[in-house]
């Protein structure tokens, strides 16, 4: 029997934190071993195979040379531990998939930038947070992401206020929403697929699933 691939998970040190379950859930389903890393969840040590930066509180501005006066929900503790992670990633060619945070947090360490509050430059999507897939995507048609979903229209849920402004090193743009902001980045430089959606809370739909499918089948 193959050996299923290991997977690590970062995001908030909160017990009750419905996007670890839910990402580690998919995880199972699509075959891996979900390993939950934050400030006090600290990692086995043994090797991982995947990485997958879960979404969760602002990015700290520092770190993306944003306007540190500016009122911002950061964790600091966090950013330093997903920073390092990031970068293993990396380093070792690790396969590695973003969600909302997890999405801009690669785009910074990579040299990107943020906005740090979409909701004034909203014009033709809800500014309203929610679970259900009520907004629209456009993917590239010939990206790997158009690949993996096998559409390039989609329907996803919104939690988010911040957004990827320019992207970091090697990104490319594959996903807008009506507003022609960003909402889906990859690379052909290394294993990334970045999305500023949640799809841990969407796997009931096959074209959200795959993408944890896209994380096991490359660390193969």
């Amino acid at each position: 029997m193959a050996k299923k691939p290991r997977i690590g998970v970062t995001g908030t040190a909160k017990f009750w934190s419905p996007g670890w379950w839910c990402a580690a859930l998919a995880l199972r389903l699509a075959g891996g071993i979900p390993e939950r890393i934050s400030v006090r969840h600290a990692a086995s040590g043994k090797p991982l195979d995947g990485l997958l930066i879960g979404g969760g509180d602002d990015i700290s501005p520092e770190h993306y040379q944003g306007d540190i006066d500016k009122p911002v929900k950061s964790d600091p503790a966090r950013d330093e531990l997903e920073i390092h992670w990031v970068k293993t990633a990396l380093d070792n060619d690790i396969p590695l998939m973003g969600i909302c945070r997890g999405a801009q947090l690669i785009n910074v360490v990579l040299g990107g930038t943020l906005h740090p509050d979409i909701r004034s430059i909203r014009q033709h999507t809800y500014n309203r947070s929610g679970l259900l897939p009520t907004k629209q995507v456009k993917i590239t048609a010939e990206s790997k992401l158009a690949g993996i979903f096998k559409k390039v229209h989609l329907r996803v849920n919104s939690l988010h206020h911040q957004a990827i402004k320019s992207t970091g090193k090697g990104l490319k743009i594959v996903g807008r929403d009506l507003d022609e902001i960003t909402q889906a980045v990859e690379s052909e430089q290394h294993k990334i697929i970045a999305v500023q959606w949640h799809p841990e809370y969407l796997i009931y739909l096959p074209s959200q699933f795959s993408l944890f499918r896209w994380l096991i089948k490359n660390t193969r």
